[in-house]
């Protein structure tokens, strides 16, 4: 079930990349904490499925990744804008979301899962 969210919570981000007008943040900079959210709580879901350092850095490095290729689709769209700094924020978001799964543990999925049993 873990898995499937995670999944579902990446077709959520390349969907709101690629579609024409996606939700916004209405406040400055609102879409670029957006991308690090976005990419943050995706990076901190799946280092909590997969506590391997090298598949956590295969799913990081896939992560930016799946980032630059959706910004350089949107740059190629004609209805969406390209932006570096986009970019940046969602491998800032991978980065901070791998550091808050460490700091937390690698366990918080089975402890939800205890609490919710309870």
């Amino acid at each position: 079930m873990w898995l499937a969210v995670g999944w579902m919570m990446v077709a959520a981000i390349v969907w709101l990349s690629l579609m024409p007008a996606p939700p916004k943040l209405d406040f400055e900079q609102g879409d670029k904490v957006g991308h690090f959210l976005g990419y943050g709580l995706v990076m901190f879901w799946f280092s909590q499925l997969y506590s391997n350092t090298r598949t956590r850095v295969t799913y990081g490095a896939g992560f930016i990744t799946m980032g630059v290729a959706l910004e350089l689709a949107q740059g190629a769209l004609g209805y969406r804008t390209y932006e570096e700094f986009d970019m940046f924020a969602n491998a800032l978001g991978v980065l901070i979301g791998w550091a808050v799964a460490l700091a937390s543990g690698p366990r918080v999925f089975e402890r939800i899962e205890r609490i919710a049993g309870a």
